[in-house]
């Protein structure tokens, strides 16, 4: 029987400060990794804040098409809206709240840019971009995008304790989100009120990290401070333990899963398992096998 004193609770191992890069069609990110100072995080690749993304009337730049082999991504629109197309012949705008998953696997070119209705009006967006390896064994899965409605990620509401949780992937307090990337991961949105704390249980084994991008939140027993723009590494343990002690909302992602294990080759859009293979990826879309 488990009690409350066998209870290992998750600290901060290492803080990660975002570094601002341009991107695409020259909009701004706020990259914690891969940089300099790290380069993933097993099995997650890339995790970007991206905009706000500003866009005039009659401005149509966007993410230039180009090509992914060898992972997934899961782009989360957090305010405006974007369109999104690839060659597999998916095209579909995306809302506030909506999710992108793409699977790239043997081989995907997509881009974006605004909708038609921001190309007339102007508008903005602002979201997050992850990028999640796949085990050599799925890397050659064939590609394909899907959207992941708004109205289908459920939202815990607590206001006893003062946080609002949308699960996009994996499970808490007994809810799961509907990603359910190939390689399973956990994706939590955390909006803490000030004075508000939670608690969620994180599998030993598992990475765990938590990205905040607004106001600040205190981590485990030691209330290690997390503030925006910081990715917060975490120790192996058996449960996350977050407040917020400020007089400002906090928002932050949560992000966790088992790592793959295995060697991680990459140069820009292609994530394989040796430098031959990366080799083989740009000959192929060289030779127009990767799509169009």
């Amino acid at each position: 029987m488990t009690t409350s004193t066998d209870i290992k609770t998750r600290e901060i191992t290492r803080i990660v400060q975002g570094e601002i890069t341009i991107e695409g069609g020259g909009f701004q990110v706020r990259r914690p990794f891969p940089t300099r100072a790290l380069d993933h995080v097993d099995p997650f690749l890339l995790l970007d804040e991206a905009g706000p993304i500003q866009h005039k009337p009659g401005d149509e730049d966007g993410l230039p098409d180009h090509p992914h082999r060898g992972f997934e991504t899961l782009t989360y629109v957090l305010e405006g809206e974007t369109r999104s197309h690839d060659s597999t012949g998916f095209v579909d705008d995306f809302h506030a709240g909506d999710v992108e998953w793409t699977t790239a696997g043997r081989g995907i070119i997509h881009g974006g840019g605004p909708t038609a209705y921001t190309a007339v009006h102007g508008g903005s967006m602002r979201g997050f971009q992850i990028w999640v390896n796949l085990p050599a064994a799925k890397k050659m899965i064939p590609p394909q995008s899907l959207r992941i409605a708004a109205a289908s990620i459920p939202i815990i509401e607590n206001a006893e304790d003062g946080y609002k949780l949308k699960v996009l992937g994996g499970e808490a307090a007994g809810v799961r989100g509907p990603i359910n990337t190939t390689w399973p991961i956990l994706y939590l949105h955390y909006t803490v009120q000030p004075g508000g704390h939670a608690i969620l249980d994180a599998p030993a084994g598992q990475n765990i990290m938590l990205y905040v991008f607004g106001g600040g939140v205190s981590v485990g027993k030691e209330a290690s401070r997390l503030v925006a723009g910081q990715l917060g590494i975490l120790s192996d343990g058996d449960q996350l333990a977050i407040a917020n002690t400020s007089d400002e909302i906090a928002e932050l992602l949560v992000l966790g899963a088992e790592p793959i294990g295995e060697p991680v080759a990459r140069y820009g859009p292609f994530v394989m398992n040796t430098r031959e293979e990366v080799f083989q990826a740009f000959d192929d879309f060289n030779a127009g096998k990767i799509g169009s």
